[in-house]
């Protein structure tokens, strides 16, 4: 199988590309190899790699600066990812693509399925639904990931939860907030789940990836600790001590059932850190 990757340097970029290496042909573009927001240039490489399956790991994930930089925000998560199915379409690729938890208002009280109608509260969260409508007019798995966390490298680039390893790493103090709850993705687990889906061609559509469960940020960063055998002085914060642009959905815990259901487990969120603190303190005392 064919398999080209986007967005090949970021931390899910990567982690895909290492893993689908490992039985695919795998040609892994940049975003200065390749420009997503340029048609013309998508349509005339995805023609000439002519992939079976197109990863779509590219995202403007900044998200107090889409509140600024709306017009960026939209070409990035929206109508790139229209360019990217129109060109899949053209040689008959399944599009794979990430979407986020902020799809959805936070006012819930269950983890989130995938038929609960979206409310995005910030120009992020809608940029995002966009790109998923976007996305559907190709054949295409559109995966809802959050809180990403691990996966290659261990550079200090990721997620909150990476930043949260860092600072316990250092001996600094940890802020957690003790009212915003999430199932945190580890991405050797989504990406892992998404060659899954390709192998079992699953029906197509939307698919919650997260690590299953949920916790607020301060039991998150509790397990943390936990894990590393470390005392770590964490401090609880809520959500309005924080001054932030654009507006978080407090609960976004999601619920795997529709993977389950096709035949793909996800792990813990709390198995998910254990392997991802082995990892980091393995590549430390190398």
């Amino acid at each position: 199988m064919t398999v080209m990757v986007l967005g090949s340097q970021g931390q899910l970029g990567r982690t895909v590309e290492s893993m689908f290496s490992r039985d695919h042909q795998v040609f892994g573009l940049n975003r200065n190899q390749l420009d997503l927001t340029h048609s013309d240039h998508v349509f005339q490489t995805v023609e000439t790699i002519n992939p079976d399956v197109i990863i779509n790991c590219v995202a403007y994930n900044d998200v107090d600066g889409a509140e600024v930089n709306q017009t960026v925000a939209l070409e990035v998560n929206a109508f790139a990812v229209r360019n990217l199915a129109k060109a899949a379409r053209t040689v008959n690729a399944t599009l794979v693509h990430y979407s986020t938890d902020f799809v959805f208002d936070g006012q819930g009280t269950a983890p989130y399925t995938e038929d609960v109608q979206p409310n995005p509260q910030s120009v992020y969260a809608m940029s995002k639904l966009l790109g998923e409508w976007f996305a559907q007019d190709a054949q295409s798995y559109v995966l809802r990931i959050e809180s990403l966390f691990g996966g290659l490298p261990f550079d200090g680039s990721g997620g909150s939860l990476d930043k949260m390893c860092d600072a316990s790493l250092s001996g600094e103090k940890v802020f957690a907030f003790s009212d915003r709850t999430v199932s945190p993705s580890y991405a050797f687990d989504v990406v892992s789940a998404t060659a899954q889906l390709l192998q079992k061609k699953a029906t197509p559509g939307i698919y919650h990836c997260v690590g299953s469960g949920m916790g607020t940020w301060l039991e998150v960063a509790n397990e943390l600790a936990n894990c590393l055998k470390r005392s770590v002085e964490i401090i609880p914060i809520r959500v309005s001590d924080r001054s932030m642009k654009a507006q978080r959905p407090q609960f976004c815990a999601l619920s795997n059932a529709k993977l389950k259901n096709v035949g793909v487990e996800m792990p813990s969120w709390q198995n998910a850190l254990k392997r991802y603190v082995s990892e980091r303190l393995t590549k430390s005392a190398s």
